[in-house]
């Protein structure tokens, strides 16, 4: 995301025509009246939120790249807390696909730009001009603030955010966790989780041969290297063979390992790398007496390497990688829906982990 700037030199031309907030529905109407499009399409609300100063222009670009693959009315936020006066500015504009070379399919897009202390502005203006009959998906970029509370997370049926931007993770996921107790139809989308996704695929894939399968009782290490700033997605990486295979947390070395207990007794000891030159999250390996079982990506490879080992025996293939921009991933995590459940199952465990 972008860094603070001063918002007088910044061009917002490109959010489109600028309305005054009393005229954003009227706007729009003759916007569609005077377009050539065949189709106003929306089949969800999509919010970008932000703090940082720029990025509302940024995010327009990346809503551009997401109403490829998904049809929403989309309301970019931007908000400077720290300005001493109170205001808000709002622009519109569409987001076309073409068709024999005419616009066919649009979406609408209004750009909010707030300054001041926020006061219920948010759910009372700027969420006014959501699509009632849609369910909101709400993209918070950038540390929680105090603005993420009751009365706006009670409006939101999916949140996405990015875990790997925040100083304080154990803080905030005492405030998500709160966030799916106080709102029952509220869902998180970490994406950070989503990083972890194909190499979650690749793993259990690779337990589905007899050999690696025989040797799930018996695990007695596990290897994680990632990258330093996706840390949490390596934590959470480990939250899920730790969730998935019923393995209870007793310890966390000196050296920052950490001691588990199978349900058969069996001692587990789990680290986690952390390298600079590796990708997100760069490897998972797993392993018995017997047998190892690997995947593996090199940093910006489209493609992951999946590893078996057990004495002659070697099984060795690739499979897809997920992408690494935060657009790619939230454009993943729509396109796969659902609710998501593996994630909360699973955020139990991984905040144990955090707070070991």
């Amino acid at each position: 995301m972008a860094t603070t700037t001063n918002s007088e030199s910044l061009d917002y031309s490109i959010l489109g025509k600028e309305v005054s907030i009393g005229s954003v529905d009227k706007e729009l109407r003759l916007l569609w009246e005077s377009d050539e499009a065949n189709t106003n399409a929306s089949l969800i609300n999509l919010a970008i939120y932000s703090e940082a100063e720029g990025t509302i222009l940024e995010n327009s670009e990346v809503i551009h790249s997401i109403t490829h693959e998904h049809a929403c009315r989309a309301l970019l936020i931007e908000i400077n807390r720290e300005a001493p006066e109170a205001s808000i500015r709002a622009w519109i504009t569409t987001h076309c696909n073409l068709s024999g070379g005419k616009k066919s399919v649009c979406c609408e897009q209004i750009a909010f730009h707030l300054t001041g202390c926020e006061t219920g502005r948010l759910e009372n203006t700027v969420f006014a001009h959501l699509n009632s009959d849609l369910p909101l998906v709400f993209w918070w970029q950038g540390e929680l603030s105090s603005i993420f509370a009751e009365r706006l997370y009670s409006l939101i049926d999916r949140f996405v955010y990015d875990s790997a931007e925040w100083a304080n993770p154990l803080e905030s996921f005492k405030v998500i966790e709160q966030a799916i107790n106080g709102a029952g139809h509220f869902l998180p989308m970490d994406l950070e989780w989503t990083r972890t996704y194909q190499i979650r695929l690749a793993m259990a894939g690779l337990f589905d041969d007899p050999v690696a399968s025989g040797a799930l009782s018996k695990l007695s290490n596990v290897r994680i290297v990632a990258n330093p700033s996706h840390e949490t997605a390596a934590l959470q990486l480990l939250a899920w063979l730790v969730k998935s295979m019923g393995w209870k947390l007793e310890d966390k070395t000196a050296q920052g390992e950490y001691r588990f207990k199978s349900t058969d007794g069996v001692s587990i000891i789990a680290g986690i790398e952390l390298d600079a030159s590796s990708a997100p999250v760069g490897a998972l390996e797993v392993s018995s007496p017997e047998c190892v079982v690997k995947v593996c990506r090199e940093a910006g490879s489209g493609y992951l390497h999946q590893e078996l080992q057990a004495g002659d025996y070697q099984l060795s293939t690739h499979t897809p990688a997920n992408k690494d921009e935060p657009s790619e991933l939230v454009i993943d995590q729509l396109s796969r829906g659902g609710k998501n459940t593996l994630y909360s199952t699973m955020l139990p465990a991984f905040i144990d982990l955090l707070d070991s």
